[in-house]
Formats: C-alpha cells, sequence, structure tokens
C-alpha cells in the first residue's frame, strides 16, 4: 500500500500553456483547459515531474488534506494467472515493480488481472510511479505486454517502448560471448 501525502497544484497566473506538463504526467492527470494547466487531484500520484519540468514555476507541491493511498491486494487474484504472467515477462512476482513506492510486480499483475490497460492505470492502481518513474514504466510495459495487452505507440515523450533485457539477447550473441556467463544468469532467473 502507497500513501501520498502531497499532490501538484497550478499557480495559474503562471502558466503560459507550454503543455511540458501534459507530456511528464505519468497518470495523465494534467489537462490544458483554456491554455491553462488542470491538475486532476484524484489522479496525481505526487511524482513531481510536472515542477521539474516547468519552466515558469506555474506548479508547485502541497500537502493533501487527506492523504490517498493506492493499491492492490495480490492475494485477491489467481496465482497461478500472476505466476504465468510474471513468467512470460521474465520477472519474479517478488522482484520489484517500483523501486521508490517498494511495489512488487505481483501487485502489478493483479492490477492487470483487476483491469488495467496501460501504465498509467497500473500507477493509478498500485501507486507505482510516484517517484522517479523510470524503472516502474518499464516494468509495466513488460507486465502488460506478457499480459497480452497491445500498448499504444508512444506519444511525445510520454512513455517509450520498453528497454532490452537478458531475454532479449539474440542466442548466437550469448554463445559468441560465453564467457560473460549470460546462459548462467538467465537459469538463475528461471529458478521461480
Amino acid at each position: 500500500m502507497v500513501q501520498i501525502n502531497y499532490r501538484a497544484e497550478v499557480i495559474p497566473e503562471n502558466c503560459t500553456g507550454c503543455v511540458d506538463c501534459v507530456f511528464v504526467c505519468p497518470t495523465l492527470a494534467i489537462k490544458m483547459e483554456a491554455r491553462k494547466a488542470v491538475i486532476d487531484e484524484s489522479k496525481c500520484v505526487a511524482c513531481q515531474n510536472c515542477i521539474g519540468v516547468c519552466g515558469d514555476d506555474a506548479i508547485v507541491k502541497v500537502e493533501r488534506a487527506e492523504p490517498v493511498e493506492r493499491g492492490v491486494d495480490y492475494q485477491s487474484v489467481d496465482q497461478d494467472k500472476i505466476h504465468e504472467i510474471c513468467k512470460r515477462a521474465n520477472i519474479h512476482p517478488m522482484q520489484w515493480l517500483c523501486l521508490c513506492t517498494a511495489t512488487r510486480a505481483r501487485e502489478g499483475v493483479a492490477a492487470i488481472l483487476n483491469g488495467a490497460r496501460t501504465p498509467e492505470d497500473m500507477a493509478l492502481a498500485t501507486g507505482t510511479r510516484s517517484g522517479c518513474t523510470v524503472y516502474c514504466a518499464m516494468m509495466s510495459m513488460r507486465l502488460l505486454k506478457a499480459a497480452g495487452v497491445n500498448l499504444p505507440p508512444a506519444y511525445k515523450w510520454h512513455l517509450f517502448d520498453t528497454t532490452q533485457t537478458l531475454w532479449d539477447v539474440p542466442k548466437e550473441v550469448i554463445e559468441k560471448y560465453s564467457d560473460y556467463f549470460l546462459i548462467e544468469d538467465k537459469d538463475v532467473f528461471r529458478k521461480f
């Protein structure tokens, strides 16, 4: 369970309508209305990407009146399906989905099994992407793909495709560089 104590707030008189904040929001909480950024507080996970990208100092971090909790009970879904999706993604169910929030992959898969179809949906369900927003984005996309979800193409710089992993290295490269123990590394990861 992730507790979110803060939220982003727009200072309308400072906003120039550049839309940079819209593209970096990991939960699609920011929209433009009348050339000003407007934040849906219910979707804000306090990641501070918008604050960091805003060159006009038009967004600030404020404490929530009431903290918001995000999380998915992984035990509420079919455990065999969690293991099946994790295995296809080459991610152990206990592996970190999000380091910043200490969320495990099994919780992300539970979010998918409960209907999440995008990394943004997963972030809203689990509270991931409220820290660095980098590691968990890649892990979320890997889990979604393993669950058979077709992700839309990246828009602007909001999301990119998953990064290459050990599982993507061609067999001939692994054989050519046998001194790097890639086969052995794969064997260790397969033991779950």
